[in-house]
């Protein structure tokens, strides 16, 4: 699937994807590079950045890594930068990077509170300032990938879910004030993903979790993720869910039945191993 490389719609399109080193940012560029878009990918890790770049070239695919820190307004200044020097515009700006944590806010250190937002919501926002004039003079489309816990409250994971509503506030108002112009703004709501957000996750001390509680057996691949991705902006959807019972059911009972889905919730993450949750 990824390696056809047939004509479309992306053919020459200019993509920059954030948090590209691993799980759907990489899934991303090999989804979009698949489709002969032209891809610029961001993260802190470039040795894995390097790498994924040297295979996609070996397929025939044009693309560059930027090493970038999203909570550094600098490094989201130059990775747009950098972008128009290669390539001259911008098409697609999908904001993938994010990382999670796994703690009662009662317990929970500020300071991880901060790097949460700094990552998930400011990475968004200055990766988004210093790419809008581009994107709007391409008619382009802005991307936010935000989780489930954009739309409800995930016990545990107080500041993840915070910065992820963030992103959803954001993006939607990008989108109204953007009525007038023919900007794409797209949020996507994955459901569980077989990524290594969870792994990278960090304590109430601001330490790394490690290995997943969860079991990923079950979960949806990063691959499915970045194709439902790329469908849904060649489509210019506002809003992608995924899945039906994680995602789509989830926010229906979010806006129907909230206090059933308060319980259903607290259940689930309280049956986590080693949960926090008493």
């Amino acid at each position: 699937m990824y390696y056809c490389m047939i004509f479309n719609q992306m053919k020459d399109k200019v993509i920059i994807i954030t948090g590209a080193s691993s799980g759907i940012g990489k899934a991303l560029a090999y989804e979009f590079g698949a489709n002969q878009a032209k891809v610029v990918l961001a993260a802190r890790d470039i040795t894995n950045l390097n790498a994924i770049i040297s295979d996609l070239q070996s397929l025939g695919v044009q693309a560059i890594a930027v090493r970038t820190d999203v909570t550094s307004e600098n490094d989201c200044r130059i990775l747009i930068e950098k972008t128009i020097e290669e390539f001259g515009k911008i098409d697609i700006l999908i904001n993938n990077a994010g990382i999670s944590m796994r703690a009662l806010f009662i317990d929970l250190k500020l300071d991880v509170m901060r790097r949460l937002m700094d990552t998930n919501y400011w990475g968004t926002v200055y990766c988004t300032k210093f790419a809008m004039p581009y994107l709007l003079k391409t008619s382009g489309s802005l991307v936010g990938v935000i989780s489930i816990g954009g739309y409800i409250g995930m016990p545990g994971r107080s500041a993840y879910a915070a910065s992820k509503f963030a992103v959803r506030g954001f993006l939607d108002t990008i989108r109204v004030e953007n009525r007038k112009t023919r900007l794409h703004v797209l949020v996507v709501a994955p459901g569980f993903t077989t990524s290594n957000i969870r792994r990278a996750a960090l304590l109430a001390d601001g330490t790394l979790q490690g290995e997943t509680p969860r079991d990923e057996s079950h979960m949806m691949p990063a691959e499915e993720v970045a194709a439902r991705v790329y469908n849904a902006v060649k489509k210019r959807k506002r809003q992608l869910v995924l899945t039906f019972w994680e995602g789509k059911l989830t926010v229906f009972l979010g806006k129907f039945l909230p206090k059933f889905l308060d319980k259903l919730i607290y259940n689930t993450f309280a049956k986590e191993p080693d949960s926090p949750l008493k």
